[in-house]
């Protein structure tokens, strides 16, 4: 099949086992480094509320990050994902998690967000329940948002893109933070 021509699920299924391939040789501990000092250095703000989530293990670590952000007095958010694929959010901070609501997000500052992979058209494509597509028109407009991956997720190569995909303008790997609709160098 030609990878035009590929769904949304079957493209995440090659961008998943292709995620498995690499997390096989990342040192993630250094990733975790790199990925927070090249966040906290470029944050645009003194201190405000950033969404974050908690990566599970095969994702661009956000730990460190985290901690980073709450270290330099921001409020960090992460969610709690309910049935229905929305999210609700809570306070990093907060060991209780109280739910602060599903539309925490339009208080935002600055979001840091997951997905498989973005490609140079500043298309994302996440896991596919659809959580960050009901975020990001949320934000305050202006609120930087940076997505995370990992070296070699960000692709001059199309992604299937629906009419609700909210285009992305920036990508965070532990090579540092590019433009998403920048040219990818060849080879």
């Amino acid at each position: 099949m030609d990878r035009a021509e590929e769904t949304k699920v079957e493209t995440r299924r090659r961008l998943r086992a292709h995620r498995r391939q690499l997390v096989a040789f990342r040192d993630l501990g250094a990733d975790a480094e790199a990925i927070a000092a090249a966040i906290s250095g470029a944050t645009p703000f003194e201190s405000g509320t950033v969404l974050s989530y908690e990566s599970l293990p095969h994702e661009p670590p956000t730990a460190q990050l985290n901690a980073d952000l709450r270290a330099a007095g921001h409020r960090v958010l992460v969610p709690i994902t309910l049935p229905d694929w929305r999210l609700e959010w809570c306070d990093l901070a907060d060991p209780g998690r109280t739910p602060l609501g599903v539309d925490a997000p339009a208080t935002a500052d600055m979001a840091v967000v997951p997905a498989l992979a973005v490609d140079t058209s500043g298309t994302r494509l996440g896991q596919g329940g659809g959580c960050y597509d009901r975020v990001l028109p949320m934000l305050p407009t202006g609120a930087p948002v940076l997505v995370l991956l990992h070296p070699g997720e960000h692709t001059s190569e199309p992604l299937p893109r629906d009419p609700h995909d909210v285009p992305v303008t920036t990508v965070v790997t532990a090579a540092g933070i590019t433009d998403a609709t920048a040219p990818l160098p060849l080879g």
